[in-house]
């Protein structure tokens, strides 16, 4: 892993959103809140794919160079009196943030970020640096994997094969309109396909990407508005497991509900699905709210549920995911019923920096894992306004961060046949 050799300048944007670096300054990070100077080992190169944001309303913060102490920049130091806006990354997949960009909100005002998760940035040696680290060698959602001029022309000519096929038409938009990497995968016909399913959900999530309430952020894609038949569902599924290297199929978008609420689908899709073709592996992505539904798809054929989670302490998990008619109680038996059939379970962790690595949260995850044994942990960024999710938990912690790196390293040293990465694996 490439590490600079001294710490990155501070960036920042004008109001038209021309970023520019302040070598006088280091960059800083944040950190459930508070702001730090990175290590040289927390940073690597801005990886490619990945983009970068204006945060408006929002002032940058940096640090001293002689004694590390955060300092707020008010105004553009090659221009007084000129405003000035925070920079942040929007990384591009398979890496985990470690520290989110430091600035801080000028006015109740300001408007709230959209759903994407913001890590901090800064410039030396004539790129871009941030503090991250990969958390998954797979290079399936890789830029360079893409060649978008191939993706439009096969895309478009299994839409024009499938007209009726309303979940193809449905993964044509979510490719084209979207730049899903998972749509833009099946219609490339290689490793996890998406099979979208519900429409409905029982979950208000804070920071869900599909759909948000009149006076809240924009989601960040549309959420889907029927429920396929299992035919339709099979007609995706079975060539694809059929034909594809290292062939997945995932149930569970981000552009749906929670697919639990339509087990009975799901299932006869698995059982029409199966009895195609044995090849490749069907995976689940869920709250995991219903633990009866989960253990009739496990019966069907289910080989691997990803949890996601947000929190392994029930009050952090009710305040994030405002559940109706479940708890964290019923996510841990969902995950019981999967391991006692013998199949994969991860947990799509999302990851809050200065949240993810309190001690409190540390030790709930711990505990978490040593009696529900799930066998990965993905290590996902949470896409949502930093300042809007502390305030969302109400997050008071007394206690330093571990930090994200040593938080890691000690979950490892723990639990050492526990795997750790960014993607739902093939399962050989």
């Amino acid at each position: 892993m490439i590490h600079p050799d001294a710490i990155p300048s501070l960036v920042f944007a004008d109001l038209q959103g021309n970023i520019t670096d302040f070598p006088a300054l280091h960059m800083a990070g944040m950190s459930g809140g508070q702001f730090c100077q990175p290590n040289l080992e927390d940073l690597i190169p801005l990886p490619e794919g990945s983009e970068l944001f204006v945060l408006p309303g929002r002032l940058p913060v940096g640090c001293q160079k002689e004694t590390g102490e955060p300092l707020l920049v008010e105004e553009d130091p090659y221009q007084q009196g000129a405003a000035v806006q925070a920079v942040a990354a929007f990384m591009s997949p398979a890496h985990t943030a470690i520290f989110n960009s430091a600035y801080q909100t000028t006015s109740s005002n300001a408007p709230r970020l959209p759903l994407f998760a913001y890590t901090a940035v800064g410039w030396h040696q004539g790129r871009f640096w941030v503090t991250a680290f990969r958390s998954d060698p797979d290079k399936r959602q890789d830029a360079c994997q893409f060649n978008q001029a191939v993706v439009i022309d096969k895309t478009k000519k299994q839409l024009g094969k499938h007209k009726e096929n309303r979940l193809i038409q449905h993964l044509g938009k979510c490719c084209l309109t979207y730049g899903c990497p998972a749509a833009r995968n099946y219609f490339l016909g290689r490793w996890e396909a998406p099979l979208p399913t519900s429409p409905t959900c029982n979950a208000r999530c804070v920071g869900c990407i599909s759909l948000q309430p009149a006076g809240s952020c924009s989601a960040t894609q549309d959420r889907l508005r029927f429920v396929p038949t299992a035919q339709e569902i099979a007609a995706v599924a079975i060539p694809h497991l059929q034909k594809a290297e290292d062939a997945i199929v995932s149930f569970g978008q981000g552009c749906e509900g929670e697919p639990l609420l339509q087990a009975e689908i799901i299932e006869e899709a698995i059982r029409l699905i199966r009895k195609k073709t044995p090849r490749g592996t069907i995976n689940l992505n869920s709250n995991a709210s219903l633990p009866q539904a989960v253990e009739l798809l496990a019966r069907a054929g289910l080989n691997s549920l990803r949890v996601s989670l947000n929190s392994a302490q029930d009050l952090w998990h009710r305040r994030y995911y405002r559940p109706d008619g479940f708890s964290l109680t019923d996510v841990k038996e969902s995950i019981r019923i999967m391991k006692e059939a013998g199949r994969f379970v991860s947990l799509n962790y999302f990851i809050q920096p200065g949240v993810t690595d309190s001690i409190e949260e540390f030790e709930a995850l711990s505990q978490l894992i040593e009696s529900c044994r799930p066998d990965l942990i993905q290590l996902r960024n949470l896409n949502m306004d930093p300042e809007w999710y502390l305030q969302t938990l109400d997050f008071q912690s007394q206690d330093k961060p571990l930090g994200m790196r040593p938080w890691l390293r000690q979950l490892q040293e723990k639990f050492p046949t526990l795997r750790f990465g960014y993607f739902n694996p093939f399962l050989r």
